[in-house]
């Protein structure tokens, strides 16, 4: 595989909250079949970021697109995100890593979160 994408979480103690998160890394995966999809956390779970992009380069993949699931462009994704890139980027210079605004940050994902929301307060 030439391509990677990798799916950028907060992490949690309880596991239990990464099953979401797991679920969309399956559906991600049968729809890009030649693509690696993975998943990856910032902190409180692993695989961690670096520990993902330094597997994926040691078996040859160099395009990296990570995509922050996080409903905002908060501290994690302004401030943390942008160093652990730089990071990587300086320890794989051959590494071309697209980093993705924050998924809350795209209209179609708001608008299905809207419909769900709809959907929510028709049941009674």
């Amino acid at each position: 595989m030439n391509s990677s994408l990798i799916l950028f979480a907060h992490g949690a103690r309880d596991p239990r909250w990464a099953e979401p998160f797991q679920r969309l890394q399956k559906l991600l995966q049968a729809q890009m079949p030649d693509a690696e999809v993975s998943l990856a956390f910032l902190e409180l779970m692993s695989p961690r970021l670096p520990e993902v992009v330094a597997d994926l380069v040691a078996r040859g993949n160099l395009s990296v697109t990570v995509v922050p699931v996080f409903f905002g462009q908060g501290g994690h994704v302004l401030r943390d995100l942008p160093a652990i890139s730089a990071q990587l980027q300086s320890d794989y210079p051959a590494l071309k890593l697209n980093v993705a605004k924050a998924v809350g940050e795209d209209d179609a994902v708001l608008n299905a979160i809207a419909q769900y929301c709809i959907n929510a307060a028709k049941v009674e």
